[in-house]
């Protein structure tokens, strides 16, 4: 069955988020060690954001590397933070008209690698196509606490009261407050949770798991996801009544 051929390119989704899961456990079956399966998935991303953007997709946030990730072995951290380091190819943004952006905390990343990430940021700042967002050293309770202690000093200054504290003004300061929640999330390798990811900003996205893992994820699985996407009832809390 031909996924590509059966997209309504009329109901695509504005933001997709991915977490990309399965890259050890590929490489593992495979005879490899953990980094190498890392590598490949690296590759799968430059497929995916390429298929993003020519879908339509506007946003495509990628759950790269999560703050609970910095207690995996020491090696493999720094074969991810290399990786990370030599993986960004503006060639590639440039190419297909994507901005980049990163959100997560980004100070406790290399010095070198943080440099690279902005300078990146900058050089496809202008750029009007699609916006590929890497979560880096992201979690949902982090970010959330984050924004908890923006506010919290805005009321110690006088500047806000605890009456106007709203889901609106959480989302301001939230660090995907530049974009659109979530329309679906998709995570590979078989997992059922979200793993701390995007919680705010998911509460109503429609949820995709496949047993892919991500080195495998190629542009069909993707169309997969988005034909199950455009098969489903958006509600938001309403009757089908109401939204028909």
């Amino acid at each position: 069955m031909q996924y590509k051929e059966q997209i309504d390119l009329s109901r695509i989704p504005q933001h997709v988020a991915i977490i990309m899961d399965g890259n050890g456990r590929w490489a593992k079956q495979r005879g490899h060690e953990r980094s190498y399966g890392h590598q490949v998935g690296a590759e799968t991303v430059h497929v995916i954001a390429e298929e993003a953007a020519r879908l339509g997709i506007r946003y495509l946030t990628l759950y790269t590397f999560s703050t609970e990730n910095w207690n995996r072995p020491t090696d493999e951290v720094a074969a991810l933070m290399s990786l990370l380091f030599d993986s960004i190819e503006e060639d590639t943004f440039m190419k297909n008209n994507i901005s980049f952006r990163i959100i997560g905390d980004i100070e406790k990343l290399p010095a070198n690698v943080q440099t690279r990430l902005y300078n990146c940021v900058e050089n496809t700042s202008k750029n009007t196509g699609m916006c590929l967002v890497l979560a880096l050293s992201y979690s949902s309770r982090w970010e959330i606490t984050e924004a908890s202690r923006q506010i919290a000093a805005l009321v110690q200054k006088g500047e806000l009261t605890p009456e106007q504290i709203d889901c609106d003004l959480m989302s301001k300061h939230l660090t995907t407050h530049f974009m659109p929640d979530p329309d679906l999330l998709i995570r590979t390798g078989g997992e059922i949770r979200l793993s701390n990811y995007l919680l705010w900003q998911c509460a109503y996205s429609e949820l995709y798991f496949c047993e892919t893992y991500w080195p495998d994820f190629r542009e069909e699985e993707l169309c997969k996801a988005i034909c199950d996407y455009q098969r489903r009832e958006r509600r938001f809390g309403k009757t089908s009544e109401q939204i028909s």
